[in-house]
């Protein structure tokens, strides 16, 4: 519980966010991996990068963030180490000096992160 209110994150099943995200994703979008952060969801598709920042007490009310891959212009990712419990990444976007930053917990595949973002924006 508390490793959440330090912006840890844990993957989601793929498969279930492209159920639940039917409505805003377009023909033959796939989802492709998602993370949860307390409430909020950092989610890879094949086409872009969407974050839900849920508000509120309850949580339905949520800002969706759709960023096309070939608006980041850079990413980082610095991993655990022996003293660190989390990995960073940070990725930033063109024309925003300020990086959107998620951590990510120990034992995360932040390694399959990363090359899931180069992935899209490599190409």
């Amino acid at each position: 519980m508390l490793q959440g209110f330090f912006g840890n994150a844990s993957e989601i099943d793929a498969r279930g966010l492209q159920k639940d995200l039917d409505a805003i994703l377009i023909d033959g979008e796939k989802v492709v991996r998602g993370f949860k952060i307390i409430r909020d969801l950092f989610i890879f598709t094949d086409k872009r990068l969407i974050l839900i920042d849920k508000q509120g007490l309850t949580g339905k009310k949520a800002e969706y963030h759709s960023i096309p891959y070939r608006s980041i212009s850079h990413f980082s990712v610095e991993t655990a180490g022996t003293f660190d419990m989390d990995a960073e990444m940070k990725i930033y976007i063109s024309g925003n000096m300020n990086p959107i930053e998620r951590e990510f917990r120990r034992g995360a595949d932040i390694k399959g992160v990363q090359k899931t973002l180069a992935q899209f924006i490599l190409r």
